[in-house]
């Protein structure tokens, strides 16, 4: 029986079971994986841009907002695209990234904010001023590129490291705290400048409570259960212990909030802290600080070119374009006292206190004028073609780069033309808010106080008291070119009651705004005095367009202007005829010059021959009578011109004010140098005669007789113009006497010139004290001077009757 082929069978062998495919496993189950990791991502975008939010509420427009976005999202979408990437490889990525995003928001702010210059110096301006700029700009900040280029990178990197944390580590919760950290940075900046952000806070909650509840549910659905395959024990353990922390989390994130909610809850109403305050805002140069001193200068240079001006306003109206407001006075010099902050074209508006406005806008051409004021228009609103900063408390602009020739810009005014009819009833405010243009320096001359309390006595309201002051200006004095620049106590009090012929009761517009002021101060009003230029549409504006004003603020009015200025063709009246200040305490007695009566010579009596013989006196009898007599009248005569003397010089260093005392007791000495034969000419200043005096006597000292010479320490030889070494501060007046030369011990001469030149350049600022001195000082050179002449000599000085008949 053959045989068929083999058979083989096979025994089936049970396989082991395999890991069940997830339910659902497909294209689906890929597109539902990637839409659960979004949420985390997009709430790292929304984050960082609600930053951009709340930080643009202080900018000129939404700019910065929509840069801030675009940083957003360029940084986390680079970190999702990169998530493949090495770790390493993915900042230096997105760095790059980060700087072809900045280098076109830059441009772009650049060409918003319409800036000069090319693009590299701008960006190499904006690294290295960002920050600074950033903290005090004026609000609302203008979006250029140094006010938006840190904003920008601050984003970019918390985008970075908030995606990287988060996406790539796993920590969803840390990741999330770079956009915390730029969002509450954002809140401090913006500080009290804006509204609350409540809705973007809101919303960034809202972003943070989604992207961690998205980030819990990102696993797959086999590890949802951590114990699964853990023996029974070990998994009760396990879910014991998460009980456990879950309850503990729980219980501290409640006590939390039971212990610093109510904290939290009561500083809801406080107003954070402006950073501001902390950062410097520029400094000017005291040219721009102070510039009502520039009004003289420009006085003597009335055709220098200052500024091109072309205006579009309301035909047939006059704009007097400002340089500066000046508020602060210390008795020395009007100040501007401004606090600037960097400003964009947009200039904070501020509501007009009464009155309609008008807009003004203008085109500037600087020519000649220098410094870092720029010219505008009262209020300006937007400028464009230059950088400022803006101080809003005076409406004061400058250039921090400075001015310079050829400089065009445009700047619109919104000019507020108070309303007239308010006036006559309008009150003054008062209180903490205006004390800076009320507060009087301490030092008032006694006249000025006087002459504000007569101006005020009869004129009760405000705005009567302000045109009475303005009214006594207008008809008293003069206006003058070439007046000296000053404003301090003493130069006003000259100016104000100063000898008409001596050069007082003349000024420039200088004195007369800053006399207007201290007077309106000192009768209660605020004020203050503007420095600018009278503007009559197009064209040039001049040096002779130059002047200062003075303003007074009222009650539901503003600030209105007044003009002091005499009117054209019209002759002032002497001050005098109208105020006098009459003195507290009564001058002293007068010293009447004694009065020589001339004496008649007896006439001769003839000896009359009588009958009897009587020849009555021999002749040497009446020839010494006749003598007798003659030395009799000598004598008298002698003694006449010796009281007279006496009585001049007594006169002359007690007699009248201070300064007319320091003046006499000059005229001593000048006297004194004529009888000693070295007169002095008209033509020398008072420290190059006190150099003659002291060479005079330390030529006298050396030609007198042995037990007259000199002292040893005295050498007629030396040179006579050697320097002094240092300065001396005299009785404590706070006189500093400028170096001078050393001759001879005696009285300081140089003293009594520092005296009289104070007495010539400071009118009124000369004590009692002073007086006092420079007649001891006179005294005493007087003095020193005689004993160094020969015998003979001195017995004529006091007798000499030059003194009693030359002229000053």
């Amino acid at each position: 029986m053959g045989r068929g082929p083999p058979v083989v069978t096979t025994q089936a062998r049970p396989t082991a079971p395999g890991p069940a495919a997830p339910p659902g496993d497909g294209p689906g189950a890929t597109v539902r994986r990637g839409l659960r990791a979004v949420p985390v991502p997009v709430a790292l975008v929304v984050m960082t841009a609600l930053a951009g939010v709340v930080l643009g509420r202080v900018y000129a427009d939404d700019l910065l907002t929509r840069l801030m976005l675009g940083a957003a999202v360029g940084s986390v979408l680079v970190s999702v695209a990169a998530r493949r990437l090495p770790s390493w490889l993915v900042a230096p990525v997105s760095v790059a990234a980060m700087g072809g995003w900045t280098a076109f928001s830059l441009h772009l702010a650049a060409r918003h904010a319409d800036l000069p210059g090319g693009f590299g110096p701008i960006v190499a301006d904006a690294a290295r001023n960002g920050i600074p700029r950033l903290l005090t700009a004026m609000i609302p900040v203008e979006p250029a590129p140094d006010t938006v280029l840190v904003p920008l990178v601050a984003a970019w990197l918390a985008g970075l490291t908030g995606a990287e944390v988060a996406l790539r580590a796993g920590r969803t919760l840390l990741g999330f705290l770079p956009p915390a950290l730029l969002y509450a940075g954002a809140l401090y900046v913006v500080g009290p400048n804006a509204d609350p952000a409540t809705w973007p806070s809101v919303a960034f909650a809202g972003a943070v409570a989604v992207g961690l509840a998205a980030s819990d549910r990102r696993g797959t659905p086999g590890a949802a259960d951590p114990t699964a395959g853990l023996a029974p024990s070990v998994r009760a353990a396990v879910r014991a212990r998460l009980v456990a922390g879950t309850a503990l989390g729980l219980a501290v994130v409640v006590g939390l909030a039971a212990l610093l909610g109510p904290l939290l809850a009561a500083r809801v109403d406080d107003r954070p802290v402006d950073p501001r305050r902390y950062v410097e805002p520029p400094r000017v140069e005291s040219l721009d600080e102070n510039p009502l001193i520039r009004i003289s200068g420009w006085a003597l240079n009335p055709e220098q070119k200052l500024l091109d001006v072309t205006t579009r306003a309301p035909a047939g109206t006059e704009s007097r374009i400002r340089l500066a407001v000046l508020s602060d006075y210390d008795g020395v010099t009007w100040r501007v006292g401004a606090t600037y902050r960097n400003a964009g074209r947009i200039l904070p508006a501020t509501a007009p206190d009464a009155g309609p406005v008008e807009t003004v806008r203008q085109e500037i051409t600087v020519a000649d004028l220098t410094g870092r004021l720029l010219p505008a228009v009262a209020t300006p609103r937007e400028v464009t073609g230059a950088r400022v900063a803006y101080d809003p408390a005076t409406g004061t602009l400058i250039r921090p780069e400075g001015l310079s020739p050829g400089l065009r810009y445009t700047v619109t005014s919104a000019r507020e033309r108070p309303d007239a009819s308010l006036l006559a009833t309008a009150d003054v405010p008062a209180g903490a808010e205006v004390a800076r243009v009320l507060r009087v320096a301490d030092g008032t001359p006694e006249p000025l106080r006087k002459l504000a309390g007569q101006l005020a006595e009869d004129n009760g309201a405000p705005y009567s008291r302000a045109a009475a002051i303005e009214q006594f200006l207008a008809e008293h004095y003069r206006v003058v070119a070439d007046a000296p620049s000053g404003h301090a106590y003493p130069n006003l009090n000259f100016f104000l009651f100063g000898p008409r012929g001596g050069g007082g009761q003349r000024g420039t517009s200088e004195q007369f705004a800053a006399a207007f002021a201290v007077l309106g101060r000192l009768t209660g009003l605020p004020t203050r005095v503007v420095v600018g230029f009278e503007s009559r549409g197009d064209g040039p504006v001049r040096a002779a367009d130059a002047f200062a004003w003075p303003e007074v603020l009222f009650s539901g009015v503003g600030w209105v202007p007044f003009d002091p200025l005499p009117r054209p063709d019209t002759e002032p009246r002497p001050v005098e005829e109208d105020f006098r200040p009459t003195p507290d305490d009564p001058p002293p007695s007068e010293v009447p010059e004694p009065t020589v009566e001339p004496t008649a010579t007896p006439p001769a009596v003839a000896a009359a021959d009588r009958p009897g013989g009587d020849r009555g006196l021999s002749t040497p009898v009446l020839v010494a009578v006749a003598v007798a007599g003659l030395l009799l009248l000598v004598g008298a005569a002698l003694a006449t011109l010796a009281g007279m003397r006496r009585a001049q010089a007594r006169a002359r260093r007690e007699r009248g004010d201070p300064g007319e005392r320091i003046a006499g007791a000059w005229r001593e000495v000048t006297d004194a140098l004529r009888l000693a034969g070295r007169p002095v000419g008209g033509d020398l200043a008072a420290t190059e005669v006190a150099r003659h005096a002291r060479r005079a006597l330390a030529d006298a000292r050396a030609t007198t007789t042995s037990d007259q010479a000199a002292p040893p320490n005295a050498d007629p030889t030396s040179d006579p113009t050697a320097p002094r070494t240092g300065q001396t501060d005299h009785a404590g007046y706070g006189l500093a006497v400028a170096t001078a030369p050393a001759i001879v011990d005696g009285p300081d001469v140089d003293e009594l010139a520092v005296l009289l030149n104070q007495v010539a350049f400071a009118p009124g600022s000369a004590t009692p004290a002073h007086a006092d001195r420079a007649s001891a000082l006179a005294e005493q050179y007087v003095a020193a001077l005689r004993a160094a002449r020969p015998r003979w000599r001195r017995l004529l000085w006091s007798v000499h009757p030059g003194p009693l008949r030359w002229r000053p």
